[in-house]
């Protein structure tokens, strides 16, 4: 089985953590192949970032196509072009905030969102709703960190995530913590070993879930709305994505 995590941002070093994340629990025989696009923001905190980098995101899963790859992980929070990559993908397409909320929801009565900075809680909203979390989801809360911080090595971003972790216990009483980005990968066990709840990070939980459903032999429906997108031409800077007939 091969799975492509596509971390939607072009920092190499998040990229590499995501992949030890993923190749961390991967069941034996699984091929993780952990991307970043040629083209993009070096972070993703808004929607401009977000909207930006989903051409990417699509390239990366186009040519996962033609790679032969089994199933792909959106490693981004607000998982970026989702829906899109659906209809181009014939295998599963997973989010992480998508299947972090949902494992959260299978192991807790209710958990609560920790992410990054305080723009991005309507983002992290948005999908609690969409997903239909909305009473499971005891709350969003921000660290105020920016997501190039979880990268640097004298940062205190760990000690600051690890704080809002504990007054979401605390104050939320939240049975479970959601990691509400990629780039908090390498924290989540450490972090539920110190508070004593089930710490979900969407990259691990993805690629889990994507695995499950290649073993079941479930791929994307391309009946409706995930049908292959219509082939059409393209003008101008996007000439290069224009459908072309499967």
């Amino acid at each position: 089985m091969r799975i492509k995590v596509i971390n939607p941002n072009t920092t190499e070093s998040m990229t590499e953590k995501i992949g030890t994340a993923a190749r961390g629990v991967a069941a034996p025989g699984t091929t993780i192949l952990a991307v970043s696009p040629s083209m993009g923001p070096a972070s993703i905190e808004g929607h401009y970032d977000e909207a930006v980098s989903v051409l990417g995101v699509l390239d990366e899963v186009r040519k996962g196509e033609a790679e032969g790859c089994d199933g792909f992980v959106i490693a981004c929070f607000g998982d970026p072009g989702l829906l899109a990559a659906r209809e181009v993908a014939r295998g599963p397409v997973l989010g992480i905030a998508e299947a972090a909320m949902h494992v959260a929801s299978m192991v807790a009565s209710g958990f609560c969102i920790v992410t990054t900075l305080t723009r991005t809680v309507g983002i992290a909203r948005h999908l609690v709703e969409a997903y239909g979390m909305t009473r499971h989801c005891r709350g969003i809360r921000a660290t105020d960190l920016a997501v190039l911080d979880l990268e640097r090595p004298d940062s205190s971003a760990s000690a600051a995530i690890l704080e809002e972790c504990r007054r979401a216990v605390r104050e939320d009483r939240a049975d479970a913590i959601v990691l509400g980005c990629a780039g908090m990968a390498d924290l989540a066990e450490r972090i539920g070993d110190t508070l004593g709840v089930p710490v979900v990070d969407g990259v691990a939980a993805g690629v889990k879930l994507v695995e499950s459903l290649v073993a079941l032999g479930l791929r994307t429906s391309k009946a409706g709305e995930l049908a292959f997108p219509l082939p059409k031409s393209y003008g101008g800077l996007v000439e290069p994505f224009a459908p072309s007939r499967p």
